[in-house]
Formats: structure tokens, sequence, C-alpha cells
């Protein structure tokens, strides 16, 4: 079975074919990160009926295309960057680096060292877990502006804001603030609370 190791980037993905008997580079191809260059990749590929493919940081700049090819029906795994550097390390010309020579890394890994992990189609359980972070992150940025906000009416108001502060009662405060203050610029500080204001 021919092993295709994948080095994603941002904007391009590189991938390189071992022979896992020989471990030889059987040839490389370079395509834009996206569902064009997903296609002409696995155009490319075909030519090996037999494959696997090895995403380097499929939890990360591979994800999309890891999931991509699994929907596709591709076998693929995931390999950490880490595992990459040990094989470029131990191999001949370790300190050399470039798309190429990652891919084919990868690939080395699947083969030979069992550094890869099976990666499988998202469940709904992986949707639940982003709405679970982003709700998270969104009560969190709630709690930082609820906590700001006293904090700066302080340097603004006498003896600072009521202690019961509620978004109406600190929207009511602003609209009657006056800053005159050779140090702060007004529209600015202004636009800065209200936009807390809203968070709260």
């Amino acid at each position: 079975m021919m092993l295709i190791g994948i080095d994603p980037h941002k904007s391009s993905h590189t991938a390189t074919a071992v022979d896992p008997t020989t471990n030889s580079d059987l040839g490389s191809v370079r395509v834009d990160a996206g569902f064009a260059g997903y296609r002409q990749l696995l155009k490319w590929a075909r030519r090996w009926p037999q494959r696997r493919w090895a995403v380097e940081n499929a939890e990360g700049l591979g994800h999309h295309l890891a999931l991509w090819l699994v929907a596709m029906g591709e076998m693929v795994v995931d390999v950490a960057p880490a595992a990459t550097a040990r094989v470029r390390q131990l191999s001949r010309g370790g300190r050399r680096k470039n798309d190429r020579i990652d891919a084919a890394a990868a690939a080395c890994v699947a083969a030979l060292h069992g550094d890869a992990r099976p990666v499988h189609a998202e469940t709904p359980a992986d949707s639940l877990a982003l709405l679970d972070e982003r709700r998270k992150n969104s009560s969190s940025n709630r709690t930082r502006s609820v906590n700001q906000l006293p904090a700066l009416l302080r340097e603004l108001l006498p003896g600072g804001a009521p202690t019961d502060l509620t978004a109406t009662k600190a929207a009511i405060i602003l609209r009657g603030l006056r800053v005159r203050s050779a140090r702060s610029n007004q529209k600015l500080f202004a636009s800065f609370l209200c936009m807390l204001v809203r968070q709260v």
C-alpha cells in the first residue's frame, strides 16, 4: 500500500508518495488549500489504487483536508509534528527542511514508527464540543467585561459606579457622563465603555 504524506500550510499543501517497502520518494505535488486543490490532489493520487494518507497535524492546519479525505472514503492518519521532526533528525541530511521532506517524513512515521492516529469523520459530539467551547468563551468574555466596566467608571465618577450595576444602569450613567480630562480622549473612551456595556 502506498503512503502519501501531507505537509499542510495555510495556503497550500504538499503531498509526497513514499513506498513503505523501500522508503523511497516516488513523487510529490503541491496544491492550493481549497476544494479545487483537494480534487487535484486526489486525482494525482489515483495512480496508486491502494493508498493511505498521513497528514501532519491533522488537528491543526491539516484538519480540513484530513476530514475531506475521510469523507471521500480515503484512509487517513494523523501524524504529530514532533514525530516528523524526529524522522528528519534521524535521516541522512536531517538538518534540511522543506515541504516535500516534511511530507515524506509524515509518511515514514505512519509506515515505520507507529506514531500515527486514525482520523475519523466528525460526529454530533464534535459539533456539541464546538458549541460548548463557544458558550464558555462568551461567558468568560462577559465576565471580563463586567469586571472591567466598574473599574473604568471608578476613574470617571466620584465614588465609582453603584455595586448593583446593570447594563441599563451603565448606559444611563454613560449618557450623562462628560469627560473633561487632558489625558483622556473622550470619544475613544466613551466608545470603549459603550462596547463593554453591550457585552454586559
